[in-house]
């Protein structure tokens, strides 16, 4: 540990901070140059042999690209695609429950929920739109209702 033979804490510290700073170390390795232009022109001289194989595939993907590009897919697992959500207002008047309301103080929990569900900022930048679309349909909606719901109240 420390250069006095004791084992403590402050003798720990000590020897780090007299250890060698990996950056200075760095610096003092030999780099090797590469010339990048000329690897690049040693491949392309054709001193270097390619397997016959891998040649004869690179030739196949050159010739058809999209045909490589389909099998690509093909080979993919890909996840199903999702259904876009619906902004027909029935759609959404189901999705709202609003016929189970009774209670005012329930359609601002409601907006809320479809809100925090299905707000523009909250779903991927692909879906926006169509998020805005939901939102207006189930604020129009959720107005409606609660119009009729004080409507019966009063009367």
């Amino acid at each position: 540990m420390g250069t006095n033979g004791k084992h403590d804490f402050a003798s720990l510290l000590d020897d780090l901070f007299r250890a060698p700073e990996p950056e200075k170390d760095f610096e003092k390795r030999p780099t090797i140059p590469f010339d990048y232009l000329s690897v690049a022109d040693e491949l392309h001289s054709g001193r270097i042999k390619v397997a016959n194989e891998a040649a004869a595939e690179y030739r196949d993907i050159a010739a058809a690209p999209e045909m490589a590009f389909d099998a690509l897919l093909a080979a993919a697992e890909l996840p199903p695609v999702a259904e876009l959500p619906p902004i027909e207002p029935e759609a959404i008047a189901r999705e709202l429950g609003l016929e189970k309301l009774k209670a005012v103080r329930d359609f601002s929990r409601v907006r809320r929920d479809f809100a925090f569900r299905n707000h523009p900022d909250r779903v991927a930048p692909h879906l926006r739109e169509r998020a805005i679309q939901r939102m207006q349909v189930a604020n129009v909606l959720i107005d409606e209702a609660k119009r009729r719901a004080l409507a019966k109240v009063r009367s």
